[in-house]
This record gives C-alpha cells, sequence and structure tokens, in this order.
C-alpha cells in the first residue's frame, strides 16, 4: 500500500509508557475498524456521519431507546490509547499528525498572503479530542439572537439551559484545590455528561492576574463565572478535562457502557466519500444512503479501494464539521450549481448558500520575556523533565500534565469602532478575547532554544469577514479550498489591533511589574500603527474555530441550508447537526456550543420520531 502522504509524524511521544490513569483498552463489540466487521445489516434507522461533538451526542442519545438502530461513521481511527489526547498539557501536539486532516487555508490576504495549517480533529471524538479544552457556553445574548435569526425560541438562552445541563458534569479540579470564589457553583450541573473542572494545577502568576482585575479594574473586572451568561471580564478557565484526563465526546458519549448497546455500530476508519439520492419525498430528492470507504488514502490520492454503500431508515445526520459537512454536500451535488458543473458534478438541489458564510476566530500569541524559571518552557525543552512530569501524571494524577495551556481568560468590548455596524449579539457579548498562557505558545513563531516566557494570545471574537468553502476537485480526497477570509475587513483588523493595545496596557501595569521583563521581538518592533499591522497580519493564525458554512435560516426562507431544526432545505432524509449550522460564529470558544447542538438536536429527532 502507498504511504499515506497524510501522515507526517507519529505520536510525539511513543516512548514514553502511559499507563495508570489512562482508560482501559476493552474489548467493545460494537466498535469496528472495518466494514467487513459490521453486521450483516447494511440498514439502520440512522446513520450519523462524523464523531465530533454533535456526532457523539446524537449516537448516544438516539440508540438509548434499543429500538433504535444507530451507526455512527468516523474517518479517523480510535481515541483509545491516544497519549496526546488524554494528557491535557500534551494537547497541543496532535497537530499535523495521524490524527489530523492536516489542511490548509487558500492564501489569506489578511494575513500577508500566508496560507496557514488549518487543524481538524480525526479521530474518534473529532476536534474534541484535540482541542485545548476551553468550554464557554457563549453569552446569553448569542443564543437568543439564533433563536431570532433562526425563527426557532428553542435556541433561546433560557430553553437551551435544559441541553446544557444534559451535557455538562462538574468534577473537582486534580489537586483538590477549594474552588470557592473561582466559579458560581450554582450555575452547572453535576449529573450530565462531559466531565468540566477549573485548573488543577497552580501557575506563577496566578495572583497577578486577579490583581490585574483590580488596578484595571474598569476595562477588566473580575468575572466570577464566564458561562453565567454575562462573559466580560477575566476570570478562571473552565476545562473539559475530567479531574487529570480528557472528557471528550468519545470518552463521554462513547464510554464502554454505551458502546455495549447492541443497536450502536460506531465504524471508525471510514472515510465518508458521498452521499446518494435514494428517491424522491412529496416532490423533494431524499438521501438516505451514505458511501464510505475504510481504505486509507492519503490526501490528494485516488482509491479503487471497494466503497461501502449504508442506508438509513428515517435519516442520515451530518456531523462531519463546518468543513467536512459542506464538502460532503457538494460532492453529492447539493450546492451551487455552477461550480458543481465546473467539475463535472450532476447537480441535485441548487443551493448557493453550501459552502457560504465560512467564519473563524483570528488568534494572535503575544509573547513577553518573563522573570520566571517556573514556565512551561522548560517542560518543552527538555524529554526528561517531561518524561518525569508524565510519570507523576501516571502515578498522582497530579503535576502540570493535568492542565492545558490555559490559564486564564479575558473578555472585553471595543467603545466604538469606525468601520461599521456592530457585529457582536449585545452589549455584554465580547469582541475580542485575551488569554493567558505560562510560557512561549505560537503557531507562527518557533520556540526559542532558551528563556522563560508568558504569552497573552488574543483572539478576534466577533468578526465581520466572511470566507467560503469550495471544491478543489471532484477527488473526496483532495481537501477542499478553505478560505476564512481572515481580517478580510477593516473592521477585524481594528479590533485585532484594540486587542494588542489592550494586551500591552496589561503588561505595563504595577501587577507585572517585577515578572514581565520585555515584549519578545516580534511585538517589541511593533512601535508605529504601521508596525503593529504589519505584525500582526505576518503572526496571526486560526484558534481552530471554523463554523457558519451551511448554516439554519428561518422555516421557508429561501436563503442558508438548513431549517432551525437541521433539516437540509429542499431535501428528504438528510439533517446536519454541527457547527457548520450556525448562522453566526459564536464570541466563545465553540466546543460547549455544539455539544449544546447535539443535545437539542437529538431532541429534535426524537420528538419528530416518536422516541422515547
Amino acid at each position: 500500500m502507498e504511504k499515506p502522504i497524510r501522515r507526517r509524524r507519529a505520536m510525539h511521544l511513543s516512548s514514553y509508557p502511559v499507563l495508570g490513569l489512562l482508560l482501559p483498552i476493552a474489548c467493545v463489540a460494537t466498535l469496528y475498524e472495518r466494514a467487513e466487521q459490521l453486521p450483516a445489516s447494511t440498514s439502520y434507522d440512522f446513520v450519523i456521519v462524523g464523531a465530533g461533538a454533535g456526532g457523539t451526542v446524537l449516537a448516544n442519545r438516539l440508540s438509548d431507546n434499543p429500538a433504535t438502530t444507530v451507526l455512527l461513521l468516523e474517518a479517523g481511527p480510535s481515541n483509545l490509547g491516544v497519549a496526546d489526547a488524554i494528557i491535557p498539557f500534551l494537547s497541543t501536539r496532535l497537530g499535523s499528525t495521524t490524527y489530523d486532516w492536516n489542511y490548509t487555508t487558500t492564501p489569506q490576504p489578511g494575513f500577508a498572503g500566508r496560507s496557514i495549517n488549518y487543524p481538524r480533529g480525526r479521530l474518534l471524538g473529532g476536534s474534541t479530542s484535540t482541542n485545548t479544552f476551553a468550554w464557554t457556553r457563549a453569552s446569553n445574548e448569542e443564543w437568543d439572537r439564533y433563536a431570532t435569526l433562526t425563527g426557532d425560541d428553542g435556541w433561546s438562552w433560557d430553553n437551551m439551559q435544559q441541553f446544557m445541563s444534559m451535557n455538562e458534569k462538574f468534577v473537582a479540579s486534580a489537586d483538590g484545590h477549594n474552588t470557592t470564589g473561582q466559579y458560581n457553583a450554582s450555575l452547572h450541573s453535576t449529573t450530565g455528561m462531559v466531565s468540566i473542572s477549573l485548573p488543577g494545577y497552580p501557575h506563577p502568576f496566578d495572583s497577578r492576574v486577579i490583581e490585574t482585575t483590580q488596578e484595571l479594574s474598569e476595562d477588566w473586572p473580575f468575572n466570577l463565572d464566564m458561562n453565567s451568561g454575562s462573559m466580560l471580564g477575566i476570570g478562571w478557565p473552565q476545562q473539559s478535562i475530567d479531574t487529570s484526563s480528557r472528557s471528550s465526546g468519545a470518552t463521554a458519549y462513547l464510554s464502554p457502557q454505551y458502546l455495549a448497546r447492541k443497536n450502536l455500530h460506531v465504524l471508525v476508519n471510514a472515510h465518508v466519500t458521498r452521499i446518494i439520492q435514494t428517491g424522491t419525498d412529496s416532490g423533494k430528492p431524499a438521501f438516505r444512503s451514505v458511501e464510505y470507504t475504510t481504505a486509507d488514502v492519503p490526501t490528494g490520492g485516488t482509491s479503487t479501494a471497494p466503497r461501502t454503500v449504508v442506508s438509513a431508515k428515517k435519516e442520515v445526520i451530518l456531523a462531519a464539521g463546518a468543513i467536512g459537512t459542506p464538502q460532503i454536500l457538494l460532492l453529492s451535488g447539493i450546492g451551487p450549481q455552477a461550480e458543481l458543473s465546473a467539475l463535472g458534478i450532476k447537480t441535485i438541489l441548487n443551493n448557493p448558500s453550501v459552502g457560504a458564510n465560512l467564519t473563524d476566530h483570528p488568534l494572535l500569541s503575544n509573547k513577553f520575556y518573563v522573570n520566571s524559571n517556573e514556565t512551561f518552557d522548560s517542560i518543552n525543552a527538555n524529554a526528561t523533565l517531561a518524561a518525569e512530569d508524565i510519570a507523576i501524571w501516571n502515578a498522582t494524577g497530579q503535576g502540570p500534565m493535568v492542565d492545558s495551556a490555559l490559564a486564564h481568560l479575558g473578555w472585553a468590548r471595543v467603545p466604538s469602532n469606525p468601520y461599521g455596524p456592530d457585529t457582536t449579539a449585545g452589549p455584554t457579548t465580547p469582541h475580542y478575547e485575551i488569554l493567558f498562557a505560562n510560557g512561549f505558545l505560537s503557531t507562527t513563531t518557533p520556540r526559542p532554544s532558551s528563556g522563560h516566557f508568558m504569552t497573552i494570545a488574543t483572539s478576534l471574537t466577533s468578526p465581520a469577514a466572511r470566507g467560503s468553502l469550495t471544491l478543489n476537485t471532484s477527488n473526496p480526497f483532495d481537501q477542499p479550498n478553505i478560505n476564512p477570509n481572515m481580517f478580510g475587513t477593516d473592521y477585524d483588523l481594528f479590533i485585532m489591533e484594540s486587542a494588542v493595545t489592550a494586551v500591552l496596557k496589561i503588561a505595563a501595569a504595577d501587577a507585572w511589574k517585577d515578572y514581565i521583563i520585555e515584549p519578545f521581538e516580534d511585538l517589541a518592533a511593533a512601535t508605529t500603527p504601521a508596525a503593529l499591522k504589519a505584525y500582526i497580519q505576518a503572526q496571526s493564525a486560526t484558534i481552530f474555530h471554523p463554523a457558519c458554512s451551511a448554516a439554519m435560516s428561518p422555516k421557508g426562507a429561501s436563503w442558508g441550508v438548513t431549517d432551525p431544526d437541521g433539516v437540509v432545505k429542499n431535501i428528504s432524509g438528510l439533517r446536519i447537526i454541527d457547527a457548520s449550522i450556525l448562522p453566526v460564529i459564536p464570541s466563545a470558544h465553540p466546543q460547549a456550543v455544539v455539544f449544546f447542538l447535539g443535545e437539542r438536536g437529538a431532541a429534535l429527532v426524537k420528538q419528530k420520531y416518536g422516541i422515547n
């Protein structure tokens, strides 16, 4: 077999033993790796494509009735035993591996013409198995805006509380410290599925961050709980960490107790190539068949391996994410007719909204030299120290490995801007985010061989720019043209300039006077408006939050891809439940938002078919 070029390197820590706290790799009869291992049946009530935040929820909730049969297809391998996907500190090492789709964007004018790597999780759990854990519900205003934009009050903040509670399970931090004053326990569920916790290992600057909220209280007040509905201010991050280990769609919704269900089959290594029209219902094309292959095909390659077709008696549900879902729709003849015809794809439904409206959050890592030897730079520079910390994690579930790089989060607005109307959902929804990390954190600048650093990253959370996803070829193994149009408007660039200016003000506060030494070279050189713009455009990347590429719109609307319940417009038997259906990107890390979409989406499906 030709060696897949997509698989760029092996797992980083293959030489390190990862033992004690890992979930046991049980022999589970309903987790399959090859199509021929599935039972003889080629028909299920529901076929779900993609095992990320949306797909894992749907698979779990729809199969809790033993009379309902469900097949979940995931293009990547299992998450079991993948150290970098389990140990929180190692999460940043999953990019450009076998567990990543290894996408790149088209050249981005707003990034000075650069193309950037565009990581997406490619294993059971999807990006919930590869992300950096941040858990934010978005603001109450944003959910209420979704209700308004879709004409469905079910998406409102008040109604979504029940689904947030079904999803969330707050647990103790790894070090067992007293979390009083770090979050509002009354707002959170302890009986849901995904484990959420506060940081379990202290950072040397924790007290300085809190002191900053006192010193700069007008701009950066302390926010006890940014998941209360109002996000503004700086506070302690809530993360999808089960005390010491990652909590993902795979670990929470596809744990052995659920995989043991005889009516739920999960097939990994199953790359979906298209969905297939199976007839018509009331004059609408019906799509209730899915074609996939379990052949491992390199990106840009071709395959003569067998393709398997499986059918759904009720629905096919796409949950392949903001990149995978529109790509599958386009390959299947659902999308802009002119674009499809140019590639020789027969158009079954002409819908120009498919692949349009792609939106993402640009991220800029602002680094500072610091007066400390307690940063995670020591771990990243010293393999022996890393191995020792992993041994501590294995033995005790303690130490720096229990946390991600994320130490604190902050959210803010700009007072006004000269470039257009406000893009946020309301006065308590942020324009941008800042993220404190205890070390050198960047995807654009190589880590120095020595030194200690702090990063205060800035992320534009309410962009005005909209991008697109289109097919490059009709080959399902070619990556699509991914154009998030980063900094595609002057408005967006202005917000990021304001965010960097705010970070420099924070760094100059008295709270940091004997800790921060000076800005790192690239930031230090950004001393004029022109230099600041050049710095932003040269050093920004993505925070990995693509969304909105198959957006919901009101029922009966002539635009959009799905109705408010995720059912694809003018199609029968096909639904989408993932980040692609969001009409506007949330000013938040979208992981929790997509889990909530999955919970309500599953409830809507069960209601439609009378599933208890």
